[in-house]
């Protein structure tokens, strides 16, 4: 038994297409092979490119099926650009930094996926037909569908102005989902296994102003208003400014850490006037977590939905908790009043308040 074999482009990654016609025996086979996938909208098998698979499969498979190159000379596949008038009319919308590099990012793999097609020639069939490929192949989460979703459409419908109607793409549901939330005491032992200044800093404040990871790297030292008792977080999402509150216990914490430290431009320094690293952010967080022996999955963003939670709990207005977090909803922060129990221990059951005692006369 033989296989044709060809290298290929699939979703921007070299992979090598298995051609053969149906057959029981050679699928289990093909099974067998680690990174395997099966591709529902081309009907073939596909592994990942190396320059000596062929060899090393037919020296498993000796025997039993041979991997053979196919005659006719590929061409070679170059990946195509992004459109520069996408960039520019991003940027002349005044889109934030970071969701330019997630349109840039997913716009790219759209590309990838039609690269034999003309960008403007692709239909909103073609179109629905990646975005199944992304929860049936890619398993993509909803929140990542959604941003694949609107980087196409700010194509068709923003710079080639492109009705709404006709590029229309249904939304997948969003999960409901409540925030997994650490307790203050949990947060205390979190705190407490961080011991460099530096470090120490970087959680703190997240935690103390409920920030998003991208907005604690891009705070500036002017950013920390301490006679106003304030920081002034800059374009976050949704390229919004908003007020957050400055914690006095970060304070006497970062007027220690600038003696020190002494930054230039940026508050977090990785080397001198450059933003702190964004993973080694989340390695200081879990390395913390596991050390305070906690068990509960703790993320950056896991600090952020404790902060609002403690908030609420310790009776702060919901509305201001949505003014802190820069929330344009409010339906968004009422998720966690389903999370905290505080409020729930006060609800007394309506069977209380019934006299069910029995009278003497009653037996």
């Amino acid at each position: 038994m033989q296989i044709e074999t060809r290298e290929s482009y699939i979703d921007g990654n070299k992979r090598i297409v298995l051609n053969f016609p149906y057959n029981a025996n050679i699928i289990s086979l093909v099974k067998q092979i680690e990174g395997r996938k099966w591709s529902i909208s081309n009907k073939f098998w596909h592994i990942p490119y190396e320059e000596d698979s062929l060899e090393i499969l037919n020296k498993k498979f000796k025997g039993k099926i041979e991997f053979k190159q196919e005659k006719t000379k590929q061409q070679k596949v170059v990946k195509p650009k992004l459109p520069p008038e996408y960039i520019e009319t991003l940027k002349l919308k005044n889109y934030s930094v970071p969701t330019i590099k997630t349109y840039r990012l997913h716009f790219q793999r759209f590309l990838n996926f039609y690269q034999n097609i003309k960008l403007e020639s692709i239909t909103h069939e073609q179109i629905r037909k990646y975005l199944l490929y992304l929860v049936e192949e890619k398993k993509y989460s909803t929140s990542a569908q959604n941003q694949a979703i609107n980087a196409i459409k700010f194509y068709y419908e923003k710079v080639l102005g492109k009705p709404v109607e006709k590029y229309y793409v249904p939304r997948p549901r969003k999960e409901k989902r409540l925030p997994e939330v650490l307790s203050e005491k949990e947060i205390t032992k979190i705190l407490k296994q961080i011991t460099n200044l530096k470090h120490k800093c970087i959680i703190y404040i997240i935690y103390s102003a409920g920030l998003r990871l991208t907005e604690v790297v891009h705070l500036k030292i002017s950013d920390i208003q301490s006679d106003r008792k304030q920081i002034f977080v800059r374009s976050a999402k949704g390229n919004k400014d908003r007020y957050v509150i400055l914690s006095d216990t970060i304070l006497e914490l970062l007027r220690e850490y600038y003696k020190i430290y002494k930054p230039k431009e940026w508050l977090f320094e990785g080397r001198p006037e450059q933003q702190y690293s964004k993973r080694k952010i989340q390695r200081i967080l879990k390395a913390a977590v596991e050390k305070a022996g906690i068990k509960k999955k703790a993320t950056i963003h896991t600090l952020r939905h404790s902060f609002a939670t403690h908030l609420l709990e310790h009776g702060t207005d919901l509305r201001y908790i949505q003014e802190l977090l820069g929330h344009k909803s409010s339906k968004t922060t009422e998720i966690y009043t389903h999370v905290t129990n505080v409020a729930k221990h006060k609800i007394v059951s309506p069977l209380d308040n019934l006299d069910l005692k029995e009278n003497s006369s009653d037996k």
